[in-house]
């Protein structure tokens, strides 16, 4: 198997995991928005990444990102720990899911909130420099289409952040 096909199979099956987890982040009782970042018309709420384990090469940043003006589009990423960003997305064809670049960016219709969660939307970082440590930030650079450049520090959190109790 080839090493990229490798990579995007692992990378698969770890924001698959992780999406359970991230569902009671990002809407269950277990929801607690930070303070609100505002660049323009946009409202970014919950911005995370999980922890990674040592010699992990990829990881996931997720958020809401709320567009209260005309639409917008989220074009670019970058940060000093991964040697390479992508805007993802992960869907169902057929019975496999399949994740995919979004080399033309990220739309924000006016008026919506566009959620990049686990299992769906999501800033892939690849290549990690380092692993992500819980309780630690990271810088990242979020460049819109029409709002502009914003550095946001992004919390990383446990993977265990959101989980149900196990009995």
């Amino acid at each position: 198997m080839k090493l990229n096909t490798l990579i995007s199979v692992a990378t698969a099956a770890l924001i698959s995991a992780g999406a359970a987890l991230a569902d009671s982040h990002m809407s269950g009782e277990m929801h607690h928005d930070m303070a609100a970042l505002t660049l323009g018309d946009l409202v970014l709420h919950d911005p995370f990444a999980f922890a990674t384990l040592p010699n992990q090469p990829v990881a996931g940043g997720f958020m809401r990102i709320e567009n209260i003006g005309e639409d917008d589009r989220l074009i670019a990423v970058t940060t000093p720990i991964a040697g390479q960003v992508q805007i993802h997305e992960m869907a169902m064809e057929g019975d496999v899911m399949r994740m995919r670049e979004l080399p033309d960016g990220l739309t924000l219709p006016s008026g919506e909130f566009t959620v990049l969660e686990p299992g769906g939307y999501h800033i892939m970082f690849m290549q990690l420099t380092a692993p992500l440590v819980e309780g630690e930030t990271i810088p990242v650079t979020l460049t819109f289409e029409t709002a502009g450049d914003i550095t946001i520090d992004l919390p990383i959190l446990s993977k265990m952040d959101g989980m149900p109790m196990q009995h």
